[in-house]
């Protein structure tokens, strides 16, 4: 795939600007602990960490919209938590990234998931997650549906990002690609491999190459495996396109009747990984809300995530900093 011109790359992301893009999924809490390790604990063979700050970042569907926001989007962002200081730690978080959040609220004693990683020399040691994975209750999916039905209209595309926390229901996406539809919103999705029958016809649905493997049975660790497994997803799913991420690899675009697309990766040095997937979503989603092809889109979404692997932690990318990446 061709790399995007200079004025191409600055027209499309001054686009980005004020698109309105609405975020369902699995919100969470990311919390770190930063510190330095320079010996062994005498209780077991794992290292002590000594902490020095302590710090806290939205995560998962949350970190999608604080993407959008970083971009210079409008985010609107629905999803689950609890009654806890978590989700007050994350509603304020919100508000500091600029993010709409129409929030439900679990009634029944489920948490605000909450992952817990403790960073030692800049690598994580370890990560510890607070959460209820199993499918929110009917009353909850009522109330999701009812903030997506309020803020559709008025949004330009609808993301879908499934970290299989329960808030991705076989009768939440039902009905979500229902309004989608009479609305004429295209829909995109994160997915996982539990669900993707769930995802039948949606607009662009952005997996990795494991995910993949795991949902056809097979091995995809080439260009012309891919290709066979890729055009097997798009029959199975009766998707729109399909944008793979491939980690060093880039990501390849596949969509009926046409020949792949790939995009060579963009990241110079990789420190951290976290929250990647989420940046390419969020650019995905703004570069098709301003006008942008699938190709152009996989474009930015791929330089966007090769700037937020170069910083530790969750992290965002601006759209100045999107920009120089395109055009070094």
């Amino acid at each position: 795939m061709k790399p995007l011109a200079s004025g191409r790359a600055r027209a499309l992301v001054s686009r980005l600007r004020g698109k309105r893009v609405l975020v369902l999924g699995d919100v969470m809490l990311d919390e770190f602990l930063w510190g330095t390790a320079a010996r062994l604990s005498p209780e077991a063979p794992v290292p002590v960490v000594e902490v020095s700050r302590h710090s806290w970042n939205v995560g998962g569907a949350a970190n999608v919209a604080a993407n959008v926001r970083a971009l210079g989007g409008h985010a609107v962002l629905t999803g689950v938590v609890g009654q806890d200081r978590a989700a007050d730690m994350l509603r304020e978080a919100l508000a500091a990234h600029g993010v709409e959040a129409r929030l439900a609220v679990a009634q029944d004693g489920r948490p605000t998931t909450q992952k817990t990683r403790v960073i030692a020399h800049h690598q994580q040691v370890v990560r510890a997650d607070r959460e209820v994975a199993s499918d929110i209750p009917r009353a909850l999916e009522d109330d999701l549906v009812a903030r997506v039905a309020a803020a559709l209209p008025a949004c330009d595309v609808l993301v879908v990002s499934d970290y299989q926390k329960g808030v991705v229901t076989p009768g939440v996406m039902k009905r979500l690609l229902a309004l989608a539809r009479r609305r004429r919103v295209p829909v995109l999705v994160d997915p996982k491999v539990r669900h993707y029958r769930l995802y039948r016809r949606v607009a662009l649905l952005k997996p990795n190459v494991r995910w993949i493997e795991q949902v056809l049975g097979v091995r995809a660790d080439g260009d012309e495996a891919l290709r066979a497994a890729g055009e097997r997803i798009l029959r199975l799913l009766g998707c729109e396109a399909l944008l793979v991420t491939r980690g060093e690899r880039g990501m390849s675009l596949f969509r009926p009747g046409r020949r792949p697309a790939h995009v060579p990766t963009a990241a110079r040095e990789v420190y951290d990984v976290t929250g990647a997937g989420d940046t390419a979503m969020a650019t995905l989603a703004l570069g098709l809300a301003a006008g942008a092809s699938l190709e152009q889109a996989a474009v930015l979404a791929n330089h966007a995530a090769g700037v937020v692997v170069g910083k530790l932690g969750t992290a965002t990318v601006t759209g100045e900093e999107l920009l120089a990446a395109l055009n070094p």
